[in-house]
Order: C-alpha cells, then structure tokens, then sequence
C-alpha cells in the first residue's frame, strides 16, 4: 500500500542515494508528457525538501523547456534489485544554466563531465512510496562512458 510523506525520510534518502537509475517526468500547459531516464553519478539529496541533479546532454532538451513554461516535476526510483520499492518526488523545479550563481553553488557536488548541461533543482512538498511488487529483478553491469569522454 502507497504511503505519503512531506519530505524525505532518512531511510528514502539512503534508498535513492543507492540507485543507478532515476526517471524524469516533465509537461508544458499543452502538448505531450516528457519522460526521461536518467543515470550515472548526478542526483543528490540537499536536505528533506530539496533535491538536485546534474542534467547531462541527451535527445533533446525537452524537461529544461518544460521548466520554463511550467516548473512541475515528478521524479520516480524503482528498486531493481533487494526490496521492492517505488518512490516518487513531486514538487516544483528550477532549472540553472552554467552562467547562474546557483550552477556554481552546486556544481561541486557532481564529478566533472563534459556532458554537463544544466543543474535543476527541485523543491519537494510530496514524497510516495508504493510496493514496486511488478517492479523486476534486474543487474547492474556498468555505466555507459559516452557522456564521460571528452571531444
């Protein structure tokens, strides 16, 4: 059974901090839903309300557009391996490009990649979790270096 938080519980914070994967979901007033999967070492935990993560070059640039004309988000874990779990993040997101004073603020907290786009930052007023039970049992083999090679 799904349960509802106001902010993220230590246990939560230690589960998504665990992940390998992470989904983005992202909608203008109009027009279609982005989901994006996303991955490597680029989401932390700011304190129980707020999360931020590193938003690396991809297809498009579809959530960073979102943001802009509706900062809604919702940010989805799903545990593939141990206990099952799915938890979610709702809340309202800013996006901060290299020339914003908060890209700095948080910029260290990531390794250096030369596929860094732009750091979005989410103010979280819902977390949920539900069982994950149809979630499958899946193993991690390795990151993909695209991203980590430079020109």
């Amino acid at each position: 059974m799904g349960k509802k938080f106001e902010a993220i519980q230590s246990e939560q914070k230690s589960f998504i901090e665990n992940q390998k994967i992470f989904f983005v979901a992202t909608a203008a007033s109009e027009g279609r839903v982005n989901l994006s999967p996303k991955g490597t070492d680029s989401f932390r935990v700011i304190d129980k309300n707020k999360v931020v993560w590193l938003n690396l070059t991809g297809s498009g640039n579809e959530t960073a557009a979102h943001l802009i004309q509706n900062n809604r988000m919702t940010i989805m874990f799903c545990a593939f391996e141990g206990k099952p779990m799915i938890l979610r993040l709702y809340g309202n997101a800013h996006i901060y490009h290299r020339r914003d004073n908060q890209y700095d603020k948080y910029s260290h907290l990531f390794p250096k990649n030369p596929g860094a786009g732009q750091i979005i930052e989410m103010e979280v007023d819902l977390v949920q979790t539900s069982c994950g039970f149809a979630v499958p049992f899946m193993d991690y083999k390795e990151e993909r270096n695209t991203l980590n090679i430079s020109g």
